[in-house]
């Protein structure tokens, strides 16, 4: 059976604190939404401000091949005829072939937020559905606070539906829109109106209970044909349903059809894409689509998982277009070091594998983390091999920090390193004291290695330890590197944020020469190279 999606990301989600989106932002959001098959987009509320006009002019251009967009409003403001009323006309304007206006369903909202009478309510639902119907829309009335209104008078709420109904409504939306809606009763009223209409009905849920997608789902089960949401369950207060999650659970849970199989693999990617373009952190414990979703950290769980994936994941996390992850921390067994390994093409033992755990169990106790500094676990795992050495080892490095009177800060660094047997020391200046004992690092190694040009540090985050020592704290440095076409993270601990950064970067720069030498046992002998000057270290590595 088939279960309409409707997207209200562009309107409900922008209401969420710190969600924001520019004209340019919805514009791509649309375009994402209907690639993955979504039914309606509402794209905002014409009405109410100057950037949502603009993006339904501009929405003209989008040649959407699934989606129908929507545009959002109240009824009629009760001293206007429909004919005059300037918010209704406004959503004409907005020329969607879809129109989603909303109503007052609780009596409480009526005679105190409105100030009329409930009569004149149902007048006012009536009019303005048939006016939009006359114009030619399809019209999805949106009951606000039904279930609250229901709660407080059963009888006068399903009068408003009837009403909507009464103007020729496509759909009418059952909203929670204080989210305090438990699921059970909730699933209660829902097969209540079902029996009450033949106009089919759609849910509209808040999250302000935790319910909002339990909450969605069961209206479906009573009946339900439409959901609406957001992408990732942006919206206001405690947000919206997520679709996310909505959508993957009606469709491998319970047998719904939605977007269709074969577009499910998308959604990992929009829901990561949205998260970008809001300019907040995509969130790792989403279901579904987050990037712990599938992600196993306890020895035990590992070592069934690499038997049988079924043991610990509800689902094949490719289904959603995600992907299986196993962490590495003090928790971990033998089976997560052999698992990462093979993930990352390492020959690596049991034995070997015992003795990284070993040492992981022994760092994170000093205050090291390696779930998010895979590049520093490949590298252990690549010297326990005993497949790969290091072509470079620390001789020393100095920095200094100099600040004038007029507040000018001067920041140098010197690092020597030994290449196998050949000594290299190289001064460089910098913005700071990491920078430049970056590009000291980088300036020792630049000759014989000529692929760290392509090297940027994107990230670079500290983190106290021990924060009851104060200023003498220990600091974990964690630091993101890429070369454009990888990136990768590495981590170091000392009481000195100079040391945590060396060991961090060093350890950065390591992981990019291990990579360019693909066969590690026919590693070239880099002292060789270098005592005969020739070019060959940067020609090959």
């Amino acid at each position: 059976m088939r279960v309409k999606i409707y997207d209200t990301t562009l309107r409900d989600g922008t209401q969420g604190e710190g969600v924001s989106f520019s004209v340019e932002d919805k514009l791509l959001i649309a375009a994402k939404l209907d690639d993955l098959g979504i039914d309606y987009i509402e794209g905002g509320w014409p009405g109410s401000n100057e950037k949502d006009e603009e993006f339904f002019r501009r929405a003209q251009s989008l040649n959407l091949r699934h989606a129908r967009l929507a545009a959002f409003g109240s009824t009629c403001h009760a001293k206007n005829r429909v004919e005059d009323d300037a918010n209704l006309q406004a959503l004409l304007d907005a020329a969607t072939p879809v129109v989603t206006i909303f109503g007052k369903t609780w009596d409480l909202h009526v005679t105190k937020a409105l100030g009329i009478s409930l009569e004149k309510n149902l007048e006012l639902i009536e009019s303005s559905v048939a006016y939009l119907k006359s114009k030619g829309r399809e019209v999805i009335y949106d009951a606000e606070h039904f279930f609250d209104g229901f709660a407080a008078d059963a009888s006068y709420a399903i009068e408003t539906l009837k009403a909507a109904h009464r103007g020729g409504a496509d759909w009418i939306i059952l909203c929670d829109t204080n989210g305090g809606t438990l699921t059970t009763r909730l699933a209660e009223i829902v097969s209540e109106v079902e029996a009450a209409l033949t106009v089919p009905l759609g849910i509209h849920t808040h999250n302000d209970s935790e319910l909002a997608v339990a909450n969605a789902l069961a209206a479906v089960e009573r009946g339900a044909r439409q959901v609406q949401g957001t992408i990732n369950g942006y919206g206001e207060r405690c947000g919206n349903a997520n679709l996310c999650s909505v959508i993957p659970a009606l469709e491998l849970k319970l047998g719904y059809e939605t977007i269709g199989r074969n577009l499910l693999t998308r959604l990992a990617h929009l829901s990561r894409h949205v998260a970008e373009l809001a300019n907040l952190p995509h969130r790792n414990d989403l279901p579904y689509v987050g990037r712990s979703a599938f992600a196993h950290k306890g020895g035990v769980h590992v070592s069934a998982v690499m038997r049988d994936p079924v043991t610990y994941e509800h689902i094949d996390p490719e289904l959603t277009g995600n992907t299986r992850r196993v962490l590495v921390s003090d928790l971990s067994g033998r089976s997560n070091l052999l698992y990462k390994a093979a993930e990352m093409g390492v020959d690596l033992d049991a034995s070997e594998a015992q003795s990284v755990v070993r040492r992981i169990k022994e760092l994170e106790h000093a205050g090291f983390q390696f779930e998010a500094a895979e590049g520093s676990v490949r590298l252990m795992m690549e010297r326990a091999s005993g497949k790969c050495h290091d072509l470079f080892t620390l001789e020393s490095y100095t920095v200094a920090v100099e600040r004038d009177r007029e507040g000018n800060f001067r920041s140098e660094a010197t690092v020597r390193v030994n290449l196998t047997g050949h000594i290299s020391e190289a001064s460089a200046e910098g913005c700071g004291p990491v920078h430049a004992l970056d590009c000291a690092l980088r300036g020792a190694l630049g000759d014989a290695f000529a692929c760290l040009e392509d090297l940027q540090l994107t990230d670079y985050k500290v983190r106290v330890v021990d924060s009851d020592r104060a200023t003498a704290a220990r600091v974990r440095v964690l630091i993101q590197t890429s070369d454009g076409n990888e990136s990768w993270s590495t981590v170091g601990v000392s009481d000195n944020i100079l040391e945590a950064s060396w060991q961090a970067l060093s350890d950065a720069v390591s992981y990019k020469l291990h990579k360019e030498v693909e066969v590690r046992c026919q590693m070239p002998d880099v002292s060789r190279i270098l005592n005969s000057g020739s070019d060959d270290v940067s020609t090959n590595i």
